[in-house]
């Protein structure tokens, strides 16, 4: 029995080290967005100019307005990108919503866009929430993130109906 379970040992630790390195990925340098009001917050974006929205679901990077301690090695907003945003706070949640200047960051009139969340980009996070969902809209020039310490106010399931239907709030 001592044998088996000292050949075993080594297979664990060798788990256990994979599943860590997992872990310790998320909210790694550029992959936090955060929420903090109006006017400091972050979302995801392409991690080159004029790329497209899902195209770059999986290396998307944590763009902010404002360098951000809770954002660690996020990228700050092309001047002119934001052209407004609206903060709102609900029971476990919170949000931005707004328009876009998309031609700033050279986001394509016609991109559909995408949604992010903690599935992609790889590693992913809101700072201090446990969920969040992002979607940017070129074609629109609408954004929406909410950062969610529960599932439910997260809606992931509806990315294909777009901002409004997915987060309520000021898109003006």
């Amino acid at each position: 029995m001592t044998k088996i379970l000292a050949s075993l040992l080594p297979l664990a630790i060798a788990f256990l080290s994979v599943a860590s390195a997992k872990i310790s990925k998320r909210g790694t340098s550029g992959q936090v967005a955060s929420v903090q009001s109006q006017s400091d917050f972050c979302f995801f974006l392409p991690p080159m100019f004029g790329g497209g929205i899902s195209q770059n679901e999986d290396r998307a990077v944590a763009f902010c307005t404002t360098p951000l301690a809770k954002a660690p090695g996020a990228r700050i907003f092309p001047s002119g990108f934001i052209q407004s945003a609206h903060f709102a706070t609900g029971n476990g949640y919170v949000q931005v919503t707004g328009r876009i200047q998309g031609s700033a960051y050279g986001l394509s009139a016609s991109d559909g866009g995408g949604q992010y969340d903690r599935r992609a980009p790889v590693g992913a996070s809101c700072a201090g929430y446990n969920y969040f969902v992002n979607l940017i809209e070129p074609n629109n020039n609408i954004y929406c993130m909410r950062c969610c310490n529960e599932k439910k106010d997260c809606n992931t399931g509806k990315s294909e109906y777009g901002c409004e239907a997915v987060i309520s709030g000021n898109y003006s």
